[in-house]
């Protein structure tokens, strides 16, 4: 609608705006963008071309969207994508690169949260109902599951996966792979505990917050989980163990559990 357009914004011809998108001041949104229903793009936020995005997100001023690739042998006119789920946030400063490949994607899923200067960069996957604190930022290929917290100025090395529930404490290097349902941090970073507090309030308690915890246990000590009850967490665990690690895993602090 006319009336959510500021006149300083500069939007392509051939963008798809869905209904009821309002765009700030200074705001650009470059030709072949997609933006769903109910969308907001804040003054002097970018939206690049090939970025598509489903409804309800929200980009606070000077976000970033669909930048070209940080990598020196990329060439521009390449065709691939950043595609945007619903309902984000990408609070000020936040960037995020299309893929590097013909045809590919970086991903993002839906309800997540990044906050002030945080970046996600070309090929990475990142699940749903994340957050990202200040100055967060990850690498080429890095995978990150659903209901992952990510704390202030962690830094994420490229093609490292960082499992589903887990926390990364605050200023932390990530080099290797993150178990799910995990807290992790240090120099170097190793688990430390499960993430009690994320899986408490994701309803993960009772009988699976106990398998979750053997698990734990025996992961710590090298020991097969076979002999554990087959709840889902527990099979998201296998199944996500079972996949080939670029980077290997980080390994476990030295102290009780």
């Amino acid at each position: 609608m006319p009336d959510l357009i500021h006149p300083s914004a500069f939007i392509a011809p051939d963008v798809n705006l869905g209904e009821n998108v309002s765009v700030g001041p200074f705001a650009v949104i470059e030709s072949g963008a997609i933006l769903g229903d109910h969308c907001h793009v804040g003054a002097h936020a970018v939206v690049h071309a090939r970025v598509r995005m489903g409804g309800g997100n929200v980009l606070h001023p000077h976000a970033v969207l669909g930048g070209l690739p940080q990598d020196l042998g990329f060439d521009p006119e390449t065709e691939s994508w950043l595609e945007i789920g619903d309902r984000n946030v990408f609070r000020e400063g936040f960037t995020a690169h299309r893929a590097t490949k013909t045809g590919e994607a970086t991903k993002i899923g839906s309800d997540c949260y990044f906050m002030n200067n945080s970046h996600v960069a070309h090929d990475c996957a990142v699940g749903d109902k994340t957050i990202f604190a200040n100055n967060v930022a990850i690498g080429g290929h890095v995978e990150v599951g659903n209901n992952v917290f990510m704390g202030g100025a962690v830094v994420v090395h490229q093609f490292c996966r960082i499992g589903s529930y887990a926390i990364v404490q605050g200023t932390t290097g990530i080099n290797m792979d993150v178990i799910p349902f995990m807290l992790i941090g240090g120099r170097p970073a190793k688990h430390y505990r499960l993430n009690t507090v994320g899986l408490r309030r994701a309803g993960i308690i009772g009988e699976n917050y106990k398998v979750l915890s053997s698990a734990f246990r025996l992961l710590k000590n090298k020991k097969s989980l076979d002999e554990l009850q087959l709840t889902e967490e527990l099979q998201y665990l296998k199944g996500w163990l079972a996949r080939d690690s670029k980077r290997g895993l980080h390994g476990f602090i030295d102290v009780s559990s």
